[in-house]
């Protein structure tokens, strides 16, 4: 049945044309309209409607078999709604004729079906179901509709993509009428997110191996290790390259299918990325929405779980990093990412300080002592920055051991107190790397010319602020220009300056920037140099075991972060208008609950390693909100891998909404947690015969991450809004709940994940359900949580409870089918049993001595086939 624009607004009212074809009775609409509108004569306001012809094709299906079938074109019959509206009994007798129009090959009845009327805003009581008819899926559509408004429409569109809408009425528990409207939308960042990361690793990688490249001349052992590194490091960056060649050709699905979640060229790629929205009106309640982006586990299925997942093969690696390597030095990786974080600081520093030093000069040359005292504070400020930065011991550590790597640096191994009176010869002992627990020492190396050169450059800055204090002093002004790094300031030292008074402020300051930047030129380069050292540390240990976890490591990231981005930009638009919701997101940031659904058995026990990591990674990503210069508001990501930065762009007016420090560009961060309950049978084994310690454990770790961001929310935020916020949420009592069902290790304990996605939603959080591939699993979770916010918010009749969550779970409203009945795969395959031994687990697992008995019979079938 084709419907024309204006009957849309027939699909808000309220009744049902039920047709009957041939005896059987078959309702095809759910409309209704007020007693005002059901006159012969249509008001000028519905004439539109009351016009609106309607169009009903009959089609004849034969079934074959379970995967062919003969469809065969009957005929059709029109009428339009007044018709129908105007006639005795409402009710219609059609002529059902061929596609030419010229035979009848039957008849069909078309009638209204009252289910209660609206007067003055107001549902009367409920009649019964009529003819068995459920009567609660109202229509299907698919069109972009905004739930927040017109004006925020091209700024989710740029996010979502072929939403499908179903509306559904259900029977509150004093029999009134809710409305529901439910959405499932694709999303564009399942492939935009994965090609700006993988640009940022091969940018990232390229910069690195230039780096170790001019590490300089080093001894034969340390070159080649650098020659070994950069072989592997080039071939993972040209691999980086074909990925991000292949993603770009994609063209096709805004989303990856399950069916593809084992590609190569797709494995950054999130898994079935959707928005599943809800948006309930009430009749005495106010109108809610509730949101729940669904994806698969973030996982690296191409590199396969035969080895375990991320959580165990980082622990490995850096258990043996630990244990083993008398030819490398041993960096911890809390000093590796501070290494990272130091070289990223330096990169970014060093060219603003050059920036503030010619602006200050340009200022200088225009003699404006205002301009002159803006630009000194900032380069003072940014050069701070920069001398702070090299306080840590990791640089006179990493100093150290890259003096030994050159050509004729020898590190003397300490005497040890067992055997003090044995020796050591250069020329008898080649050069031997100890474990770099400690800061070691050599004799030959002066220690404190790292001190003397890098104290130099505050000294630097210390000349230039002496200067323009009199500089400006002399001009005139009253009051020093600013201070120096180290929070005082020599007094001797502006007089030990020569001046000429009339001579140009540009020609004095002018050596004394000069010598900043040779000083800070000399430093960066020392520190590059030794930093860098550190890296290749890490890459040489093991390859090409080292970059093959980076690599899985990025892929799970890559997988979280398109998630997570799309879920803070949805979450963004429906709340930018709720000014404690902003006030949150700047001042304390923003609780993100995965709900994970994998078992602890088999190869899934790996994918919830790997997801663990993944969105324990996600920590390090920090969001930033901009306008938007142009049409163009597609999310852009800045930083490295130990930072990153995720900037979304906002159009000009909805940006103008913000509170100012979210506008002057504050940074906002996000605060991850997983729990995960394992649910079906594969779970069932594992907690009889297998272990259930993972589980436990990530769930112990993410109630301690939890529980900190409640502290912090209460610390952080404005008595007035804790006072308020406590009176409508019982956060307190949910967090203990929550605490003793993670205790009691209870077998299959879905109430943590009920009072984890509650928390969640009163914190104001970002919601995740995430399974395998999230299919079965995901729109269960999925359909029950939305009918018990139902039953529990907006008072969902008790007795409708099943047959509204039958609805959204029916093949025709949800789509859930089986692993046989995929629909990604474009068809429906015979529904043969995955096993040749027919016994349903489901029953066996009722007993635990039904499934011994059921393992038995099964391990004798299988011996006497092989025998």
């Amino acid at each position: 049945m084709k419907l024309s624009h204006a009957s849309k607004e027939i699909a808000k009212e309220k009744m049902l044309l039920n047709i009957a074809v041939m005896g059987e009775n078959i309702t095809l609409l759910f409309i209704t309209c007020t007693k005002s509108h059901t006159k012969i004569a249509p008001t000028n306001r519905f004439a539109h409607i009351w016009n609106t012809k309607l169009l009903l094709p009959v089609i004849c299906g034969i079934l074959i078999r379970r995967t062919t079938a003969l469809r065969s074109f009957l005929g059709y019959a029109s009428f339009k709604v007044g018709e129908l509206l105007k006639s005795k009994e409402q009710l219609l007798a059609l002529s059902l004729r061929t596609s030419d129009g010229g035979k009848v090959v039957g008849t069909i009845e078309v009638s209204v079906v009252k289910m209660g009327e609206i007067e003055n805003g107001e549902a009367d009581h409920i009649t019964t179901d009529v003819q068995g008819q459920k009567c609660a899926l109202v229509c299907e559509y698919t069109a972009p509709e905004s739930v927040s408004g017109k004006d925020n429409l091209p700024f989710l569109n740029s996010v979502l993509k072929n939403p499908v809408c179903k509306l559904y009425r259900f029977p509150t528990s004093d029999n009134k009428w809710m409305r529901i409207r439910e959405q499932m939308s694709e999303s564009i960042l399942s492939f935009h997110i994965p090609k700006e990361l993988i640009s940022l690793h091969i940018k990232e990688d390229l910069c690195r191996n230039q780096e170790i490249k001019e590490l300089g001349e080093l001894s034969p052992h340390w070159d080649n290790l650098r020659k070994n590194v950069l072989t592997h490091c080039d071939q993972m960056v040209n691999m980086y390259q074909d990925i991000l060649t292949e993603l770009s050709k994609e063209t096709g699905s805004s989303f990856k299918s399950s069916s593809s979640k084992g590609e190569k060229t797709l494995e950054f790629v999130p898994v079935n990325l959707h928005l599943q929205r809800m948006q309930v009106h009430s009749p005495h309640l106010k109108d809610a929405l509730y949101d729940v982006i669904t994806v698969g586990a973030p996982a690296a299925h191409f590199q396969g779980f035969k080895n375990g997942g991320l959580r165990k093969l980082l622990h490995r690696f850096e258990t043996e990093r630990r244990n083993t390597g008398y030819q490398f030095i041993y960096y911890s990786p809390e000093n590796t990412a501070k290494a990272k974080e130091v070289l990223s600081n330096i990169n970014q520093l060093q060219p603003l300080i050059a920036t503030h030093a010619d602006l200050l000069l340009n200022s200088a040359s225009q003699h404006s002592p205002d301009s002159l005292k803006n630009s000194l504070k900032m380069l003072s400020e940014k050069t701070e920055l920069f001398v702070h930065a090299f306080k840590d011991q990791l640089v006179r550590s990493a100093l150290l051991a890259l003096y030994t790597a050159r050509p004729g640096g020898i590190l003397k191994k300490p005497p040890s107190p067992k055997s003090s009176t044995e020796k050591s010869s250069p020329q008898d002992q080649p050069p031997l790397i100890r474990r770099q627990d400690s800061i070691p020492h050599h004799s030959d190396y002066d220690e404190e010319e790292w001190d003397r050169v890098w104290a130099n450059v505050g000294k630097s800055l210390n000349c230039i602020i002496a200067m323009v204090d009199k500089l400006i002093e002399r001009d005139g002004g009253s009051e020093g220009s600013g201070g120096n790094n180290d929070g005082e300031k020599e007094p001797s030292l502006a007089d030990a300056i020569p001046s000429h008074p009339r001579e140009d402020w540009y020609e004095q300051l002018y050596p004394l920037i000069l010598t900043l930047k040779d000083c800070m030129g000399e430093v960066v380069n020392r520190a590059k140099q030794s930093l860098t050292f550190v890296l290749l540390q890490e890459l040489a240990y093991s390859l090409p075991q080292c970059l093959m976890l980076t690599l899985r490591r990025d892929i799970v990231f890559s997988q979280a972060l398109a998630g997570l981005v799309c879920g803070f930009i949805i979450k963004l638009q429906t709340s930018l208008y709720d000014p404690g919701f902003l006030q949150q997101l700047h001042t304390v940031g923003l609780i993100v609950q995965y709900e994970g659904l994998l078992s602890t058995y088999s190869d899934e026990i790996g994918m919830l390693e790997d997801m663990a990591v993944g969105i324990s990674d996600l920590k390090k990503v920090a969001f930033k909100i901009i306008e938007a210069k142009s049409n163009d508001v597609l999310p852009v990501i800045t930083g490295r891998r130990e930072h990153y930065v995720v900037e979304v762009k906002l159009p000009a007016r909805m940006f103008e909404s913000l509170p100012l420090q979210i506008k002057e560009g504050q940074l906002l961060h996000v605060y991850p947690v997983l729990f995960n309950v394992g649910i079906n049978e594969q779970q069932t084994l594992a907690e009889r015969f297998g272990d259930v310690s993972l589980q436990e454990s990530i769930n112990q770790e993410n109630f301690e991450l939890l529980q900190e961001y409640y502290k912090i929310f209460m610390e952080k935020m404005p008595p007035d809004y804790i006072s308020h916020f406590q009176e409508q949420n019982d956060l307190k009592g949910l967090l203990e709940n929550l605490h003793q069902n993670i205790q009691s290790k209870k077998r299959k304990n879905v109430e943590i994940m009920w009072l984890a996605a509650t928390i969640c939603r009163k914190l104001n959080g970002i919601r995740f359900t995430c399974c395998k591939s999230a299919k079965d699993r995901t729109s269960m979770s999925v359909t029950l949580e939305q009918c018990s916010i139902l039953r529990d918010e907006h008072q969902l009749h008790k007795d409708f409870f099943i047959r509204a969550l039958d609805c959204m779970r029916s093949r025709q409203t949800q789509g859930a089918l089986s692993e046989s009945d995929d629909p990604e795969t474009g068809c429906l395959t015979d529904n043969k049993p995955t096993s040749r031994h027919f016994y349903p687990v489901a029953l066996l697992l009722v007993s635990s001595h039904l499934l011994v008995v059921w393992l038995i019979l099964s391990l004798a079938l299988l011996l006497a086939k092989y025998q």
